[in-house]
């Protein structure tokens, strides 16, 4: 049997590194080029960001059953997982048996036949795919018999905003419906089942063939028997399989359905987590298209200081194919490239006589926005629009002013690329950034993690005895290994990460948003594996060509850019050294690794030596300025290093697994600290505590919020547990179930740091969320980055249509304060008003306001 070598990625998933080495290891020596290897799903989730669709997944599985199907329906929500097939690996002495293995997959083998039977079962599985394609195509014409798609039908279950049927198209009835189908139609399961496809969907284009074989995935006109008769909307149609059968997923959009608010959320939390590459403006045109109702996108860019033809950067079009008019005769473009916002939620068509843009497609709700630079000038336009009259105004326009916004951004981005390569500032052989680009990129994103207190990894990659090849083959042959080492090193790293040519056979990689050491060594590993692969050059011989590669990270190793990359060259050296070809991490100086164990140790003690310190932060009303709220902060004052910062010792207590303690000893004080003020001042604070991702893993955590508020007095009602968006709901697989507990408990629940992670629709459908902290991070920006004041705003505006609360942190000066209130966030947490402070002083300032409102009452008239 013939190898399989696919340029298509394989992900690999397993908890013990030595299993995740032997999959890697013999995929590898097959030749295949893309291997991801990862812990768990997470991990998966962060090496996946961006990449096309995997050919196949191997998964060690641990645990029962349901261990097993929670864990393959957490990689299908994956995007580049949603078709591949999955391999099962079960450990010899496994309590989960074959025939308890999920659905969804496809084979199986132990782990002491990774080395023997992986490949053979995989050849087996791609022959067996391949042969189901064959037989199909060479069976009898019969109505809608498609070649299998690869496409799982479970998707529809998971889209919890559409409405989809599948349809059996041999036996020409209904096999499922997802909930949101069953919801909207008022009709029940085990009502539609079974029944005639006739009955229930009425196409105005005849039959589902005929549908089918006129539009794949295109939007038909088409009528819904629901419990009020009959809905008007359009169908769209996909083929899917559902039980190994090729069958019909039809998709239904109601004429009068809404935009719902969650969707619009997740436009906007996806736009503004994405890549900020040429690549993700299509993606994200298509994103609207998907899930905002929409009918029409186009983004065009223009320079009209210099009076030339706008140019389409991107256009979808949800219909039959239109010869559609070019940008001169576009009067709403004309109008939006001018500077002018065009909004017409229903009628549109008062603009097709002038427009033919908006008559040939049959537009009635319509939106134009112009997209602007910094300095606020015009430099492209945002057109979309539906075939429907716009639904949710109220909700299409803050997310088409947010995405307009992200798209401006990508245009100037774009430019700023076009004008690097005229100034000198990209490598004229491999289109990098040079070292004076990276130095200028390198200093941004350090202002940048000094801000948001972001991880991130400095890579020097050096290619070994590059010299011999210059001097040995020539310049030229040089110069073609530079270019596909570029092209090496682009596919090893994410869309966000930074990739230069520092000098020479030099070059050096950011790797942004660090959440684990392990991710950043991942990399190094898969840089010096895909070196290791023969070179073919064009007409010459093929080559070897190895790397070297030291690693620092910030803020661990350097605070500033020159020491960073002092110490990742230095760990290059040393991985030269070791033999070359391999990686070395910058090893910090013993006085250094002392230090950390004796603040490790120290840290121990510290609650019991009264070290720890609560401290409190006020939150305010945005309009009466009135105190409503207040945050409990941690403070440890070291009794000879002084004042240690909490991004310093947190992360020390979570290694240690300190943090739980101490976490259960914040959360006692603070709560009775609360109930003493509320009982002097009687002001019903809400006092906001902190829990780290450890602490909601506990499967007591409920048990013991609810012992502290028991011991302590306070009302429930007044605390407000604070879960960081960073935390993932498929991380922790605890989480949902202590939230809920949590919530019934009667205590609030907020998302901190809203808008830094990409989990934002997840949380807030999910969790049992009262309110959202918008990020500091983006609040500081109000009045400097247009970007940054689109996602406020939008936030706000989706977070309310969600009836949740909205807290504002980072609000320093009166300019973060008038916008915020303009825009109606209902709470602000910053320096403008009170810096965070210590017992003592916060009850001083809760006294001084029972003083000044005393006076006020005494001054009013009886």
């Amino acid at each position: 049997m013939t190898t399989v070598t696919l340029k298509a990625g394989i992900l690999l998933v397993a908890a013990q590194r030595e299993l995740r080495r032997e999959l890697f290891d013999v995929l590898d020596a097959e030749g295949h080029p893309m291997i991801h290897s990862a812990r768990d799903t997470t991990h998966a989730a962060i090496l996946l960001e961006g990449r096309d669709p995997l050919a196949l997944i191997v998964v060690v599985f641990e645990g029962d059953g349901r261990t097993s199907a929670t864990l393959c329906e957490q990689l299908r929500l994956l995007p580049p997982c949603v078709s591949a097939p999955i391999i099962a690996v079960l450990h010899d002495d496994a309590s989960i048996k074959p025939t308890q293995l999920p659905s969804a997959i496809a084979g199986w083998l132990y782990a002491s036949q990774i080395g023997t039977e992986l490949i053979p079962r995989w050849q087996q599985l791609h022959s067996g795919r391949q042969a189901t394609v064959v037989e199909q195509a060479g069976k009898p014409a019969a109505p809608l018999v498609f070649a299998q798609s690869g496409n799982d039908y479970r998707f529809v279950f998971e889209d919890v905003d559409s409405d989809w049927l599948i349809i059996d198209p041999l036996a020409e009835c209904i096999v499922e419906a997802n909930p949101s189908y069953m919801r909207h139609c008022g009709l029940a399961n085990s009502v539609l089942l079974g029944l005639p496809w006739q009955d229930v969907l009425i196409f105005e284009s005849g039959g589902l063939d005929k549908a089918c074989s006129d539009a794949d995935r295109r939007w038909l006109a088409c009528k819904r028997k629901s419990i009020r008769g009959y809905d008007l909307g359009e169908a769209s149609m996909r083929r899917v399989l559902h039980n190994a059968r090729d069958m019909v997923a039809v998709q239904f959009r109601n004429a009068s359905a809404s935009v719902r608010p969650t969707a619009a959320l997740s436009v906007l939390a996806r736009v503004f987590t994405s890549s900020h590459d040429d690549a993700s403006v299509p993606e994200t045109v298509q994103l609207l298209l998907d899930n905002m109702d929409l009918d029409y996108v186009a983004v065009w860019s223009a320079r009209p200081e210099e009076s030339s033809v706008p140019v389409q950067v991107v256009q979808r079009w949800r219909g039959d194919e239109q010869a559609l008019p070019g940008p001169q005769l576009q009067s709403s473009l004309r109008l939006v490239l001018s500077g002018r916002t065009l909004m017409h939620p229903s009628d549109a068509r008062r603009l097709a006589d002038v427009d033919p843009l908006i008559g040939t497609l049959g537009l009635r709700g319509f939106v134009g926005l112009p997209l602007l630079d910094e300095r606020r000038n015009v430099i492209g336009a945002l057109l979309a629009g539906s075939r429907h009259p716009f639904s949710e105004p109220d909700i299409v326009e803050p997310v088409m002013h947010g995405v307009a916004a992200y798209f401006a951004h990508m245009l100037e981005l774009r430019r700023t690329r076009e004008q690097g390569r005229a100034e000198g500032l990209l490598d004229a052989l491999t289109g990098l950034p040079n070292r004076l680009l990276f130095n200028d990129r390198l200093d941004t994103i350090i202002r940048e993690a000094n801000r948001t207190g972001e991880t991130f990894a400095v890579l020097f990659v050096d290619l070994d005895r590059f010299k011999f090849i210059n001097d040995t083959l020539g310049h030229a042959v040089g110069d073609q290994v530079l270019v596909a080492v570029t092209q090496r090193l682009r596919s090893s790293v994410r869309a966000s990460d930074t990739v230069a040519r520092y000098a020479g056979d030099e070059f050096t990689i950011v790797l942004r948003h660090i959440v684990k050491t392990d991710d950043v060594l991942r990399v190094a590993e898969k840089i010096v594996q895909l070196m290791e692969a023969p070179l073919h050059l064009d007409d010459g011989p093929e080559l070897q060509v190895t790397a070297s590669i030291g690693i620092s990270f910030f803020p661990e190793d350097a605070p500033d850019a020159e020491t960073l990359l002092k110490h990742a060259d230095e760990a290059m050296y040393a991985a030269k050294s070791l033999g070359r070809n391999n990686y070395r991490v910058y090893d910090v100086s013993p006085a250094q690794e002392q230090q950390n164990a004796a603040l490790k140790a120290r840290l121990r003690h510290a609650e019991g030596n009264g070290e720890l310190r609560v401290f409190y932060q006020p939150q305010i009303n945005a309009e009466s300025e009135d105190i409503v709220g207040m945050e409990a902060l941690l403070r440890w004052e070291h009794p000879e290093l002084g004042n240690i910062g909490p991004g310093f010792f947190i992360p020390l207590a979570e290694e240690t697994g300190l943090i739980v303690s101490i976490g259960e000893w914040v959360l006692r004080t603070a709560c009775k600290q609360a109930k003493a003020w509320d009982d002097r001042f009687g002001m019903r604070l809400r006092l906001g505590v902190n829990l780290s991702a450890v602490q909601l893993m506990q499967p007591d955590i409920s048990d013991v919020v609810a012992k502290v508020l028991e011991e302590t007095g306070l009302d429930p009602g007044l605390l407000e547990l604070e879960v960081t968006e960073s935390i993932s709901i498929k991380a922790a697989p605890n989480l949902m179930d202590n939230m809920q507990k949590l919530h019934r408990l009667g205590c609030h629940i907020a998302i901190d740091d809203f808008g830094t992670g990409a989990a934002s629709l997840d949380y807030l459908r999910k969790l049992p969320a009262d309110r959202i902290k918008i990020d500091q991070s983006f609040v500081r920006n109000i009045g400097v980055d247009p970007d940054d004041e689109a996602i406020v705003r939008a936030t706000i505006e989706m977070a309310h249509r969600l009836k949740r609360g909205v807290v504002a942190e980072g609000v320093e000066i009166e300019q973060h304060l008038q916008f915020l209130r303009a825009n109606q966030c209902d709470e602000l947490q910053g320096y403008l008003f009170c810096r965070p402070l210590p017992q003592g002083s916060f009850e001083r300032l809760l006294s001084e306001r029972e003083r000044l409102l005393s006076e006020i009452q005494d001054k009013l008239p009886a």
